[in-house]
Order: C-alpha cells, then structure tokens, then sequence
C-alpha cells in the first residue's frame, strides 16, 4: 500500500459533512434552489435531509455533485449587489 492519497474528492467524507458544508456555504434557501428537493425547501433540517438522501441515490448524487464542483471551483466575492459572482472580475 501507498501512503499517498487516493483521488477520490469524497474520501473520509460523511455525508453529514458535505450537507454541512454546503448549507455553511450556500445556504438552506440557494442549496433548495440548486437542488430542488422538497428537504431544502420546505422545513429544512441536517436530520431531515440526511434521512431522505440516504433513501434517494438520485439525490445524494446531486449533492456529491454539488460539493465536488464547490470543492473545485474557488469562491469570489459577491458582487456589488450582494449576489455571488459566476465568473472570476476581469484582470487588468
């Protein structure tokens, strides 16, 4: 064996820790946006959806997907409106 670490992004995460991490950066109401399941929309709770993503393949794979593409792409600043930037500001 290597000590070198495998290339999985989603090795040694639990899901708990990716719903957290992403309700931390989106938000309960983006994340409901983002992904529309009836769990991020109405009454959302980590207990709530934890449940429902362990019973639904097709939605635990939108979130794993969500966090992937969050983990790979680096946060900008939001822009003068408050709203989160899609595109990284013009250089020069």
């Amino acid at each position: 064996m290597s000590d070198t670490p495998p290339n999985d992004p989603l090795h040694g995460m639990t899901l708990e820790k990716i719903l957290l991490a992403l309700v931390e950066r989106f938000g309960w109401p983006e994340l409901g946006r983002r992904i529309a399941i009836r769990c991020f929309n109405q009454d959302p709770s980590i207990k709530s959806s934890l449940v429902f993503l362990r019973r639904t393949p097709w939605a635990r794979a939108q979130v794993e997907a969500l966090f992937i593409e969050m983990k790979n792409r680096p946060s900008s600043p939001p822009g003068k409106d408050g709203r989160p930037r899609l595109f990284s500001p013009k250089q020069g």
